[in-house]
């Protein structure tokens, strides 16, 4: 294996990641945005500034996104289904994996949509 290889390998995740057809969001141990995809931006109508500046419990505004959210802190991981506000203020249903992970010495919690409707 060449020294360059998880460099690339890195590289060519992170591009592909952005460019993704699913929403993908980095949310740090409190609940706010560190990182998302342009599919996010797209579903939520926000620009990637505007929704780095917001928290999880700001764009999951149901009653139970935040027994969810100590849920997959507690857990580790979590599949499930919320109802995400965009800027316009409706709403979209969005299908979702999510699991912690550490990245750059990070805690950081992914959520991949599998779906949105």
């Amino acid at each position: 294996m060449g020294v360059s290889e998880p460099l690339i390998q890195t590289s060519l995740l992170g591009e592909a990641i952005e460019h993704a057809p699913v929403p993908v969001f980095v949310a740090d141990e409190e609940g706010h945005y560190v990182a998302v995809n342009q599919a996010a931006c797209s579903l939520l109508g926000f620009s990637r500034a505007e929704l780095l500046r917001l928290s999880v419990g700001e764009v999951a505004q149901y009653a139970e996104a935040g027994v969810e959210w100590d849920e997959m802190s507690r857990d580790g991981a979590r599949v499930g289904r919320s109802t995400l506000t965009r800027k316009d203020g409706t709403s979209v249903e969005f299908e979702y994996a999510a699991g912690a992970t550490t990245v750059a010495g990070m805690a950081v919690f992914v959520s991949v949509g599998v779906r949105a409707s």
